[in-house]
């Protein structure tokens, strides 16, 4: 069983920076796209950025200028830059990653556990 585990969410004013991780908790044979992903209260889970096992990326409009994703595929981790950060970008940020195990053939999504970042004077 693969486990993404994330890490840095918090409570931030607005124009401030976090920086989100995610890793994966074994020792996988090939991680293709990894992204994140988040939900607000009331809201349905959106696409915030992802990127390609060779650093493709790829943003929600709403964040461009201000988010970074990037990789490092030897540690099977992904990072969210989220720089000048807004009230509205207050949400739970899940991590996704599409997997393939050693013995298989297909890829399969995974999904972290979220964490919360809050962004509020």
């Amino acid at each position: 069983q693969v486990q993404l585990v994330e890490s840095g969410g918090g409570l931030v004013q607005p124009v401030g920076s976090l920086r989100l991780s995610c890793t994966a908790s074994r020792n996988i044979v090939t991680i293709n796209v990894m992204g994140w992903y988040r939900q607000a209260p009331g809201k349905q889970r959106e696409l915030v950025a992802t990127i390609t096992r060779d650093y493709s990326t790829d943003m929600v409009d709403s964040v461009k200028g201000r988010f970074a994703i990037s990789r490092d595929n030897a540690e099977n981790t992904v990072y969210l830059q989220m720089n000048s950060l807004k009230p509205e970008d207050t949400a739970i940020y899940y991590c996704h990653a599409d997997v393939r195990l050693s013995g298989t053939s297909n890829y399969d999504a995974y999904w972290g556990q979220g964490t919360q970042v809050t962004v509020s004077s």
